[in-house]
């Protein structure tokens, strides 16, 4: 199943133990197959180089760098299209949008409101993390 996951559930499961993080752990098994972007990816650098996340990152031994290349490396990284604008409120959200629809994915994961009241974008669902495991696991 091919899946785009949004930045905060990727942060989610690199940080804690729980629904997110059993996500990252069915993609690393092969029953997921997860995408990203070059400008998802930058998001991430730039959320986990915020300040509230330094004590996190040092008490795992680790830095944005290793982070984000340990995700890239977990997912499939594709060149998204431009999509028009989707979500007003929140427009780096079509970010996540653009990437899914490039990557063709069947779902989008995602703990954000603006997306998640989407519901559906071009035939691909966006559901919280729990609802993908409670379907797909």
């Amino acid at each position: 199943m091919k899946i785009v996951l949004d930045t905060n559930t990727v942060i989610s499961g690199l940080f804690w133990k729980g629904a997110p993080r059993q996500v990252l752990d069915l993609a690393r098994s092969g029953k997921f197959t997860l995408f990203t972007s070059p400008e998802l990816l930058a998001e991430l650098a730039d959320v986990l180089g915020r300040q509230k996340f330094s004590e996190r990152l040092a008490r795992a031994n680790t830095n944005v760098e290793e982070l984000v290349l340990g995700y890239a490396s977990l997912a499939n990284t594709v060149r998204s299209i431009h999509i028009s604008p989707v979500i007003k409120a929140d427009p780096d959200d079509d970010k996540v949008l653009a990437c899914a629809k490039t990557a063709n994915a069947e779902i989008i994961t995602s703990g954000d409101r603006h997306l998640l009241e989407l519901r559906e974008y071009e035939g691909i669902r966006i559901v919280t993390v729990n609802q993908l495991l409670e379907q797909y696991s």
